[in-house]
């Protein structure tokens, strides 16, 4: 379905007078908010392909209904997403979940809701149908050399089809490990991976980026290949200039100081970028800022940071995705919930007291540090937020427009109660 701009204006309406008062309030406050408007309008986070429809677990996987049946869509979705909420202008796709068979038909379609193409994600976790060769024991780690060579294929494969969509990178996450003391070799294991991504990294062309991703655990709980941050850059100061560490924020152990991982990456000048979700035991996957809101907000108080010292744009010149999974909410709501607490998050850390900050630092007050910081979190940036959205002519509540439209129930009768999207 196709979301009218007099629709959203019928929306946005009726609330104007009050979202003023509260912009004016927080004007009143901050002082000149134009620069930081400009900012929260020039960030777009990416919306993976496979996260359109219900996600599951290992115990069952329960259908929202009015999925999308194919790529096309799921661009539709990430259209209309992007038209609520003027933050989802990207769309990152994972092969061969979404291969698409028109490339220039699907280039157009997502032109036509302002969309561009993201990163480009592998797939190696997975046996394929009419695959030659199992990855039960691994795939660029593997001990075969056939089946390396299967998974480097596939690899460039997706660069392939990212450059004719118009992509510049290429996330790479392996479920390469181990469930057993003894059933593989360390070293070894870690020597075919350098060497299977060293095939791959000479495939990428010259404007493009290799993002290696590393989880702690799962599916392998005995050892994972690149289980961490330091594995992961490891592999990347091997590899070259063209990559980078990506960080998931639910692939560490539990308590892990990601802001710290964070800060390190980029003075090393190694962070590729992020997929955004939350947790509270493991990877779950779960709705971004929605159990641990202040941890969200210490990592974007990093990154600001750590990328105004380097002179980065902030839009540009890191990856930002969200990947999370919708077991009992609508997945379309759940993505709208978490591009507004990254949003959020993100405002918060830019109205941070940078000179304060250090100078409290230097003097080691600490109870000053912590009010700082406090401070700017406890700030209620929602209508700053939302004024970027609504300049950008999109919905002042995006949840709430969404329901009182019945997009959901739309989708259902375009598409039946029983579609079910291509993914986990």
């Amino acid at each position: 379905m196709q979301l009218e701009k007099y629709q959203i204006q019928s929306h946005n309406e009726p609330q104007l007078s009050a979202h003023y008062r509260k912009l004016a309030y927080l004007e009143e406050e901050l002082g000149d908010t134009e620069q930081l408007i400009e900012k929260l309008t020039a960030f777009q986070i990416a919306i993976p392909s496979w996260a359109l429809g219900t996600g599951g677990t290992r115990f069952g996987r329960f259908s929202a209904g009015g999925e999308p049946r194919n790529l096309e869509e799921k661009i539709n979705d990430i259209g209309l997403l992007h038209a609520l909420n003027r933050s989802s202008g990207a769309i990152s796709l994972h092969i061969p979940w979404d291969i698409p068979q028109d490339t220039l038909a699907v280039k157009e379609l997502a032109a036509s809701h302002g969309l561009r193409f993201d990163a480009m994600n592998s797939n190696t976790f997975q046996d394929q149908q009419n695959q030659e060769f199992s990855y039960k024991f691994g795939s660029l780690q593997h001990e075969d050399p056939k089946v390396r060579k299967q998974a480097v294929e596939h690899n460039i494969e997706v660069i392939r089809q990212g450059i004719e969509l118009g992509s510049k990178s290429l996330t790479v996450w392996l479920a390469d490990g181990s469930c057993f003391p003894g059933q593989l070799n360390f070293r070894k294991a870690f020597q075919h991976t350098l060497d299977s991504l060293k095939e791959i990294y000479a495939a990428l062309p010259d404007d493009w980026k290799i993002f290696i991703e590393y989880k702690a655990f799962e599916p392998n709980f005995y050892s994972t290949t690149v289980g961490d941050w330091g594995q992961s850059l490891l592999f990347a100061n091997k590899l070259g200039p063209k990559a980078y560490t990506l960080v998931d924020l639910g692939h560490h152990l539990p308590n892990a100081n990601i802001e710290q991982i964070v800060s390190l990456l980029l003075m090393e000048e190694k962070l590729g970028g992020f997929h955004f979700n939350d947790s509270k035991y493991g990877d779950d996957d779960l709705t971004a800022g929605s159990i641990k809101p202040y941890q969200l907000f210490l990592i974007f108080n990093e990154l600001v940071e750590g990328m105004d010292t380097r002179g980065m744009d902030h839009a540009e010149d890191l990856g930002w995705m969200i990947d999370a999974s919708h077991n009992v909410k609508d997945p379309l709501e759940d993505l709208l919930q978490s591009v507004e607490a990254i949003m959020l998050a993100y405002a918060q850390a830019l109205i941070v007291d940078r000179a304060a900050l250090q100078t409290a630092q230097i003097e080691n007050d600490v109870v000053r540090c912590q009010e700082i910081l406090q401070n700017a979190f406890r700030t209620d940036l929602r209508p700053l937020v939302a004024e970027a959205r609504l300049r950008s002519g999109g919905a002042l509540a995006p949840v709430e427009l969404f329901r009182s439209l019945q997009i959901r129930s739309q989708l259902i009768q375009e598409r039946g109660l029983f579609t079910m999207a291509t993914g986990l």
